[in-house]
This record gives C-alpha cells, structure tokens and sequence, in this order.
C-alpha cells in the first residue's frame, strides 16, 4: 500500500463529508423496525448503484449485499466483509434535532444510521481506490439486528454466502460512552450469549380477602424471582460473567380485590461459555418448576435460544488495533472491558475470523446518553472517521494476507 494512502483516505472521507452526513440524516428522519425496512433497503441500494455496484435486495427479507472487486491474486480470490445493520427500535424520540423522525414511535436510537451510512462512506472511498485492493470486499448491510432471530442468521439462511465465503469479517458499533475520535476493541470474548425466557405461572385465583381459598401465582412468581438471584450468585463460576434479569411481570386477570390465575414473566439470561449456558437453562426451569410445584402450583417455561457471544479472533483483532493506532494515533485506541450486551454479528463470526469493534461517538464536553434512549445524539464528525477507517481497515486486509 502507498505510504500516503492514510492521507489520500482521510482526504477522500472529509471531501464526502457533506453527503454522507445528508444520508445519514435521511435516514435518521425515516426509520423503519426490524424485517419492515423496506425503504431503507432501496435507500442503501440507489446509494450503492450511484457508485457503479450491483447490489443483490430481499436477502433474508430486506438485507442487501455487494461486491467491489479489486486485483485478482492467482486462481483464488481473497475476500474481506464489512457489516453494517440498519434497523430502527420502537422508541419515540425526544432530542429535538431538526432531522428528528418523522415516523412516530419509531427511532434509530443504536446509532445504526450512523453504522449504514458509515458503511456507504467507506464503500465510496474503496470504489475510488480499487487499484490498491488486493482482492475483494463484500459490503452486507443487514436488517433486523434488534429482534430475533436476527438478520445474520436471516441472511445466512436465505444464501447470503452461497456464491462467496469471505475470508474474514469486520463490523463495528457506535459507543456513546466513548468519545469522538477514539476506537476501541478486544480480543476474544467480548459480548454475551443472549437468550430470553418466557415464564407462565399458573395458580388458582378467587376473591383477594379469601387467601386461603386459592392459590395465588403473584407470590409464587415473587418467590420464583428472588431465588433467580441466588441462582447465579451461588452456582455461576465467580469468573463467568452472567446476567439473569427478569424484565416484565403481568398478571393475567387480576385488580386489587382479585387473585389472579396466572402471571406471566419475561426475562433473559447472559453469559459467555456454551456449556454453562445450556447448564443454567436447566437449572431456571427446575428452579422455576419447583417454587411452583412446592407451593401449589405449575409453572411453564419457554427459552428462546437466541445468539451465541461474540468472540472476536485474536489476528483480526490485532489488526484492527494496529489500524486504528496508525490510522488515528494510539493515544485514541483503547482495549475494551467484556460487555454483557449482545449481537447477531455472533452468527458471522462462528462461521469466519471476525473483529467487532467500537467508534466513540459523544461530543466531549456534552452530556451522555446511552443505547437505545429517546436522547441519543451522534457526534456527526464520527461519521467521517468511521468511513475512513473502515476503508483503511479493508484495504490493509486485503494487503496483510499477501505477507
């Protein structure tokens, strides 16, 4: 690679600056919730085929992927994928930006506008570059990330690899507890496993001031909820990381006078190793049962398997790493803590090397808000370091495997 290629790249994402924050805001102004993005998947495509590619829509519902083929090397072509999701989350918003959503209730408040756009940015750059690639990229944009069974499974499934496997794969997430400019990663576990659980506690209900004549599931799911607690307290590894949350309680029939006969919970369980996993579901179903069962009642539980954890490859990772320091100076690249959050980018990278990293995207000096808060507001200049970087990243990939 050309020793002012970092140059030429930067020169390249501040020039588009203008544009891709314009793409960013329509999107912003127009977001649509997983599996209805139907607008924005002709949004990404126009945006793609202005540059001269030739996207394939409608993979796993509204999913779009292309390529940018650059110098063959020998028989075999190298591939590196770049992944950006695009769905919105129901959440009205509330940050008063004049670019605000238009579609009520709706909000891209996990930054994923910024993820697409970022992704269309660095898709130009690498368009204008192709005499440097040493192989191929494929460009994946893909819906549905916030709800199960995600759009990476959804893609998958629907032959988003059919034609060609990549090599590796790179994706990144907006950090708004990050500030501009800084990028930030980590080797190996990263993120949690994800699976929600779905209680339905069934008692007997009847008049509130005749306790004795029923069997009252409120106290039984009160019971149920605690020992939850003493579940990973006392049986997860003080070294393994686990959440277990219960979110929603609702009972079924009930008021202040009447015990109802069923409550139904929601919740979800977190971890990182696959064999505690399938470990703790079977201890929160016999737990769950139990309580019921001790105290006069049933309890049924459905776990919805959802994604594994993210375990980023250790030579992706450093790669990136070692990007990002030259790209932007190792004052500005930190190494991440785990995180008990979770991501669909998991399906990716159970099938190919993969990094997921992070983009500080909070305006020092401003005030916080987190993911997924009617709030949420990007520093827009992280849109013009995000393409660049991803475009950097790409390009020395590519270069990297020739060594």
């Amino acid at each position: 690679m050309a020793p002012n290629t970092i140059d030429i790249i930067k020169r390249l994402a501040h020039e588009q600056r203008e544009e891709v924050i314009a793409w960013r805001r329509w999107m912003h102004q127009h977001p649509e919730l997983s599996q209805e993005e139907h607008k924005t998947m002709e949004f990404i495509a126009e945006r793609l085929r202005g540059l001269g590619l030739e996207p394939r829509t409608g993979i796993g519902g509204t999913g779009v992927m292309a390529m940018i083929h650059g110098k063959a090397q020998g028989d075999t072509r190298y591939c590196v994928a770049l992944r950006a999701d695009f769905d919105a989350l129901p959440i009205t918003e509330c940050t008063g930006l004049p670019f605000s959503s238009e579609n009520p209730g709706v909000m891209h408040a996990c930054g994923h506008d910024m993820h697409t756009t970022s992704l269309l940015g660095a898709a130009k750059i690498l368009c204008q570059l192709r005499d440097q690639m040493q192989g191929d990229i494929m460009l994946i944009f893909e819906p549905s990330e916030e709800k199960y069974p995600g759009g990476a499974r959804m893609m998958m499934d629907d032959g988003l690899f059919d034609e060609v496997m990549p090599n590796e794969i790179y994706s990144f997430h907006c950090l708004p507890e990050m500030d501009y400019g800084h990028v930030g990663m980590r080797k190996g576990r990263y993120m949690a496993s994800t699976d929600e659980l779905y209680w339905t506690v069934k008692g007997c209900g009847g008049h509130g001031a005749t306790p004795h004549r029923n069997i009252d599931p409120i106290l039984i799911a009160s019971h149920i909820v605690v020992a939850l607690q003493q579940l990973v307290s006392r049986n997860a590894a003080p070294m393994m990381p686990t959440v277990l949350t219960v979110g929603k309680i609702n009972d079924v029939g009930g008021r202040t006078n009447i015990t109802p006969d069923e409550v139904k919970m929601e919740g979800i369980i977190r971890t990182f190793d696959p064999e505690w996993r399938l470990e703790c579901h079977e201890k929160i179903r016999k737990l769950s049962s139990g309580i019921a069962e001790s105290m006069g009642g049933e309890c049924d539980l459905f776990i919805d398997y959802g994604y594994p954890p993210v375990i980023n490859d250790d030579e992706c990772t450093q790669q990136v790493h070692d990007n990002a320091c030259a790209f932007l100076g190792e004052e500005n690249v930190e190494w991440l803590d785990l995180r008990m959050t979770a991501e669909d980018f998991a399906f990716f990278g159970q099938k190919i090397p993969s990094c997921y990293y992070r983009i500080g995207i909070h305006e020092p000096g401003t005030p916080f808000s987190n993911l997924h808060r009617p709030n949420l507001i990007v520093d827009e200049r992280s849109i013009e370091l995000a393409n660049g970087f991803i475009a950097y990243n790409a390009l020395k990939a590519l270069e990297n495997r020739l060594k």
